[in-house]
């Protein structure tokens, strides 16, 4: 009776425990389903990232770290939260006065690449860094209010709106948004400035009534990407995933999945559960079977009275069968046809060959297959990845022959790279110089053009300029080749054109860190009789000719002014744009017009490369890089005068550029040259 009476304690005791747990681990939270490894209270969820703040009284659950609401959570990976929207009002001379020009946007997952990126405002100049991992992505924008696209209520920058897609795999994104001092002509219609993250298909731009007071929304659902862990399935051994359930790899850790035949929480004991997949009505078997479960499937069994008579039928739908496949294979030979000529004409490639015919240009260009081009990506594998942006990947391939290539493939479902895809062609056709990357050749069987390139070992020159120290001689060496290159664009192309966004992230190295001109998507063809055209500005913020931005005018001396500030950046070691620095030097090209108007040009030289030998070849250079930077074309030199003054400065050597800086220094009365180290 003892006995008896001390089991039924420890079972009454039991029961007690596993109900307080029950109810101390809360899986509800108003609407929303809290399941591990999310959770409300202390052991209850898997680590830090994952702890949900349940508000009891208005019955909304909240990322308790960064205080987000989260509107759902799938165990697949994929969250759903709200995010404010950032405003930033100006008065009529460009004032903040409410908000703030920059901000920082993040969360302990990633932001999903089903999200876009707005910016609505008239006259604003914005950029945003979005924190990669490898890599630091970068998406700009200027924007200007027309009358006619401010009714259209499509997202243009004419009519103040800025949209983009979200790299895959940031976890923070940097904003800085600024507007032009006067803003007498839109203050009426666009007050403030708006810029915030939103799932894809959540926001289409309305026109005015946005401009004005975005409808006065002020949050927008965004989509988050979560992992258990921030380890490869390899490395955590599968200890994450527990039975009936498989170990996903993601961009940044791994998540769990039941398998097929279960489902339930995958990250729990027991979690997933079998299916029985005899009770659901899509999965029935025919009338003539029965349907058995099993664990994690099912299968049909046949009745006997039925087997004469499947023979019968089975004899006769094989016949039918074969007659079919025959008319199928007939039928595919011809819709194959058909559809390489549909992708053909859909990619350009009838205007690309009329262009290449306008141009007279002879160049062998490949056409590939694209069975070589998935053969050579590992059918476009993730770690044949050389880099991403907003126009597109590009992957690193390797061919049959062991030939290492470049291929730049756009994002599907974008047409606009097809305009440019057809100038890039048109444009390399008829280059052929050794510091201009070399175009293969191009695929248009595919959903979106590739262009197939040599393949360059050494990275850009951004990443080697700015993620290392480079010495000043390859630094010198560098810009030498790149106003070489330029020239040769410039006067002694058979075509000259015009490159329209020089910067380091469009220079090559290779692994000898000789340079290489890269991206002519945007490059314009000049004819022998025209010294400027008129077109719609293209470029970087930072790099884009002031002359060109405010009239439209494009000429040789737009890729001078890019030379410049590109020159500006060796030269110092720091970059176009820089927003910790004040408001009036943000920009390198005004950091340096400050410095030498106020006699101090020799603090802007990167200290870690400048010494007794070389400073004043760094100085001579700066001084180079200040008048290819002067606001009026015409008051610029030519890259011809800038590639020969660059090689002096390489052959003459420290004597020479002494010599030559003491009679600019009279010139130009500037003094402090003594660099204090």
């Amino acid at each position: 009776m003892l006995r008896d009476n001390y089991v039924g304690f420890l079972l009454l005791l039991l029961s007690l425990i596993s109900n307080s747990v029950c109810d101390y681990c809360k899986t509800k939270c108003g609407n929303l389903t809290i399941d591990y490894p999310f959770g409300t209270s202390r052991d209850c969820y898997h680590d830090e990232r994952f702890p949900i703040r349940c508000n009891q009284k208005e019955q909304k659950a909240f990322l308790a770290r960064q205080n987000l609401q989260v509107l759902n959570i799938s165990l697949d990976g994929e969250m759903q939260i709200l995010m404010n929207t950032s405003r930033t009002c100006y008065n009529i001379n460009g004032g903040v006065t409410k908000g703030q020009e920059h901000g920082v946007i993040s969360t302990d997952f990633t932001f999903s690449s089903k999200n876009q990126f707005f910016r609505i405002g008239c006259s604003i100049i914005s950029s945003a860094e979005f924190d990669v991992p490898m890599t630091l992505a970068i998406t700009e924008c200027i924007t200007y209010c027309s009358s006619p696209q401010l009714n259209d209520g499509s997202c243009s920058v004419r009519g103040g709106c800025c949209r983009s897609l979200l790299d895959p795999g940031s976890s923070k994104l940097e904003l800085e948004t600024m507007t032009y001092p006067n803003r007498t002509d839109v203050f009426d219609v666009n007050p403030c400035i708006h810029t915030f993250l939103v799932q894809a298909g959540y926001y289409n731009f309305s026109g005015r009534e946005d401009l004005k007071n975005l409808r006065n929304l002020t949050q927008f659902p965004v989509l988050i990407d979560w992992s258990i862990s921030d380890s490869t399935c390899e490395q955590a051994e599968n200890k994450s995933c527990y039975e009936n359930s498989d170990c996903i790899n993601r961009r940044h850790g791994h998540t769990c999945k039941c398998q097929e035949g279960f489902q339930g929480n995958p990250y729990i004991p027991n979690g997933c559960q079998d299916i029985d997949e005899c009770k659901l009505s899509d999965r029935h078997c025919a009338e003539h079977e029965t349907c058995r479960n099993t664990v994690g499937s099912f299968h049909c069994k046949k009745r006997k009275e039925w087997k004469i008579i499947l023979l019968a039928s089975n004899i006769g739908i094989l016949v039918v069968l074969l007659v079919i496949c025959g008319l199928v294979l007939k039928f595919k030979s011809q819709q194959k046809a058909k559809c390489r000529e549909k992708r053909f004409e859909e990619n350009g490639g009838i205007l690309l060959a009329q262009r290449l015919l306008d141009s007279g240009t002879h160049a062998s260009i490949k056409i590939f297959k694209e069975e070589e081009i998935k053969a050579a990506t590992n059918n476009y594998h993730e770690t044949r990845i050389l880099g991403e942006g907003g126009q597109g990947i590009v992957y690193k391939g390797i061919m049959s022959d062991n030939t290492e290539i470049a291929i730049k493939k756009a994002r599907v479902g974008d047409r606009n790279p097809v305009g440019q895809f057809i100038n890039e062609v048109v444009v390399l056709s008829q280059i052929n110089h050794p510091h201009v990357v070399r175009l293969l050749g191009c695929c248009l069987e595919t959903q979106v053009p590739l262009l197939v390139y040599e393949f360059v070992s050494g990275g850009t020159l951004y990443d080697n300029l700015f993620g290392s120290s480079l010495p000043w001689e390859d630094r010198l060496r560098i810009a030498a080749e790149i106003a070489g290159t330029l020239s040769y664009l410039h006067s002694s192309a058979p075509v000259p054109l015009v490159h329209r966004d020089v910067k380091p992230a469009n220079v090559i190295l290779d692994d000898t860190l000789s340079a290489k001109i890269s991206d002519f998507g945007s490059s314009r063809l000049f004819p022998a009789d025209r010294e400027q055209l008129k077109t719609l500005v293209q470029g970087t913020i930072g790099y884009v000719d002031p002359e060109y931005f405010n009239t439209s005018m494009l000429s040789e001396k737009s890729d001078v002014y890019s030379f410049g500030v590109l020159l500006m950046e060796l030269v110092s070691g720091e970059k176009a744009v820089f927003f910790i620095r004040p408001q009036t030097e943000k920009y390198l090209v005004t950091h340096f017009e400050s410095a030498l108007k106020e006699n101090r040009l020799s603090d802007v030289m990167d200290r870690r490369v400048v010494n007794e030998e070389n400073r004043w070849q760094i100085y001579e250079a700066a001084l180079l890089s200040l008048r290819c930077a002067k606001v009026k074309g015409e008051e610029r030199p030519d890259m011809r005068q800038v590639a020969a003054e660059l090689e002096g400065l390489r052959a003459s050597g420290a004597t020479w550029v002494e010599s030559i800086n003491i009679r600019s220094l009279k010139l130009n009365k500037v003094i402090d040259i003594s660099l204090e180290y």
